[in-house]
């Protein structure tokens, strides 16, 4: 035990007892002992964390330090630079390699998503894989004149939607399928308008044309008064007759994927670690945690490293949509991947490190960071907010998600905030629907950044549970002006409202102390209002202003207060301001929104 005393030795957030084990140089049988000396009952492979092994560490003649986590996130001007930009988007051009689109297939729930899905599917599989057993694993690619098509197996746009707030943007295409016989739905509606807040190209799939109700031109007309114009009307939209049950026109909507794709120049860099998105993600009994992952840029082998959200791991095994083992999976490749120490959760971005203590200390970093997010969470989605930055500049239009009782409300509503702004200053309607506000519109309001506007509506239960942890402002009205009004102000850039200071007491300094870590606090006595922990204060020496700052502390003997009222002593600590003196009087003052008169 002496030749280890006092050698250094560095120890991550995680890690298993074995690898401590191997860090001192010493038996996992001795470690364990050391543990269950400790109260700790661990087996060789269990992670412990930075404190649990420290201690045992300084127990067994060793000096601890925490290791650093090996990757740091980049951090730019403006702050912490968003992992997928990191990963994704700064690339050497000359790099660059034509990839398989990515398709998200969205419509109304009877128009025949899934049996389109099933129809392209089932042609690929008779063509090239006669005999294979398919499995479900969210997303499968297809061969169509050589070239591959990557489509996404997803719910509806409520899922799609939902995966791109939480910052994964996966789809390339939308396909927008939507009956011969029926025509535009209000979940159609709902569709365009979550496919057009992603910014992706829609080729509608105009399905059931088999059908002798078919009437192909009466919904081109509704699809054109949604702005999406047909090709043949000479408009930009590509329409497409197809019938998932005759097997009619398949090959065309495939040709008119690859068409769009390639006016769009979708590309990826193949010679570099894997960075993608998770689709979906379970629990195998037999497997452990599995999730399906799309490959986005790079390409992802067998034994990478990885960390995707705040779950690590080493790719121990991967699986096509056939159920077959793969060794690597290219840009845009769908894939079932084994050996995650967690389920990770859909939406979340992967990312291949260098080793498996690398992802640890990502994760345990990423905890950290959670846990601190929580604690001083931000509501970064209120019309105050974004009313001040049209005021300043940083943005240009407002995004609204109008919801209102009955369907002859939206349109004078939306004709009116139209009329509002002008070229250069504009309100976005992303969504406008009828019925209660719900989960689906949260999750549009955070993709886009958009401000939710009710009319004689309610808020779904989950929907208000969903804002108020996103964020999101929801704002409700029962008189349409009311409405029309806030939104004009908050475009103007003058909703921000107006505040007037209002001084609430005044304290005397007559005592001073010196605490070591903290600085100087001031001894004082309330001579009239009241001293607030959450106010501001001004120190005055005479008629000399020295400080104005925020309240760091504010005691009544040795317990933390909200408030001190007239005649009684406290204990006030300023916010980096160490300079008082016997004789200064502190002024506690607050800003209250001034109220506006009615009109």
């Amino acid at each position: 035990m002496g030749e280890r005393m006092n050698r250094v030795i560095e120890i991550p957030a995680y890690l298993t007892v074995r690898e401590l084990a191997q860090l001192m140089g010493i038996s996992p049988i001795d470690v364990i002992k050391q543990l269950m000396n400790d109260g700790i009952i661990a087996t060789i492979n269990q992670q412990i964390d930075y404190e649990t092994a420290a201690i045992v560490a300084s127990e067994m003649g060793f000096e601890p330090e925490e290791a650093a986590p090996p990757i740091a996130e980049e951090a730019g001007e403006e702050g912490p630079v968003p992992l997928w930009e990191r990963l994704y988007a700064r690339e050497d051009p000359d790099r660059l390699r034509p990839r398989p689109p990515v398709v998200t297939v969205l419509g109304h729930v009877d128009h025949g998503k899934t049996s389109l899905l099933d129809a392209i599917r089932r042609t690929d599989v008779v063509g090239r894989e006669a005999g294979g057993i398919t499995q479900h694993i969210g997303a499968y690619q297809v061969e169509h004149n050589g070239r591959q098509i990557t489509f996404l197996d997803t719910p509806g746009h409520e899922a799609f939607t939902a995966m791109r707030a939480r910052g994964a943007h996966t789809t390339d295409i939308a396909v927008l399928v939507v009956a011969a016989d029926d025509g535009v739905k209000p979940q159609t509606v709902e569709a365009i308008n979550h496919a057009r807040a992603a910014r992706v190209p829609i080729i509608v799939a105009l399905n059931k044309i088999d059908k002798p109700t078919a009437q192909p031109d009466r919904v081109k007309q509704q699809l054109s008064e949604r702005g999406l114009t047909p090709d043949d009307w000479g408009g930009e939209t590509i329409c497409v007759p197809v019938s998932a049950k005759k097997q009619i026109g398949l090959d065309d909507l495939l040709e008119a994927v690859l068409l769009v794709a390639d006016s769009h120049e979708i590309k990826a860099n193949p010679d570099r670690p894997a960075v993608g998105t998770v689709l979906e993600a379970r629990l195998d009994r037999s497997r452990g945690p599995t999730a399906t992952v799309l490959v986005q840029n790079g390409t992802l082998r067998v034994g990478d490293a990885l960390v995707a959200g705040t779950v690590s791991g080493r790719v121990r095994q991967m699986l096509d949509e056939h159920g077959r083992p793969v060794k690597e999976a290219l840009p845009s490749t769908p894939t079932m991947i084994l050996g995650l120490s967690d389920v990770p959760l859909a939406g979340d971005i992967f990312e291949v490190v260098p080793d498996e203590r690398t992802a640890r200390a990502i994760v345990a970093q990423r905890l950290r960071e959670q846990e601190s997010r929580a604690v001083q969470a931000e509501r970064v989605l209120t019309l105050d907010d974004l009313s001040r930055s049209i005021r300043e500049g940083a943005i240009k239009e407002l995004n609204l998600i109008v919801k209102a009782d009955v369907q002859g409300s939206i349109e004078p509503i939306v004709t009116s905030l139209e009329r509002l702004g002008g070229e250069d200053l504009k309100i976005n309607i992303v969504h406008a629907a009828a019925g209660n506000i719900t989960e689906s519109d949260i999750n549009l309001a955070v993709a886009s950044r958009a401000i939710v506007v009710g009319f004689q509506v309610a808020v779904d239960p989950a929907a208000r549970r969903m804002a108020e942890s996103e964020g999101v402002d929801v704002r409700l009205y029962d008189i349409i002006y009311k409405l029309v009004d806030e939104m004009g102000l908050a475009l103007k850039g003058l909703l921000e409202p107006t505040y007037v200071e209002k001084v609430v007491g005044r304290a005397e300094v007559r005592a001073t102390f010196d605490i070591p870590k903290v600085g100087r606090v001031a001894g004082c006595y309330v001579r009239e209002g009241e001293a607030r922990r959450n106010a501001k204060a001004r120190v005055f020496r005479g008629d000399e202003q020295l400080y104005d700052g925020h309240v760091a502390s504010l005691k009544r003997f040795d317990k933390d207060v909200r408030e001190v009222r007239t005649g009684f002593e406290c204990g006030v600590g300023l916010e980096d301001f160490h300079d008082l003196e016997i004789g200064d009087i502190i002024e506690f003052y607050v800003k209250e929104r001034e109220e506006q008169p009615s009109t």
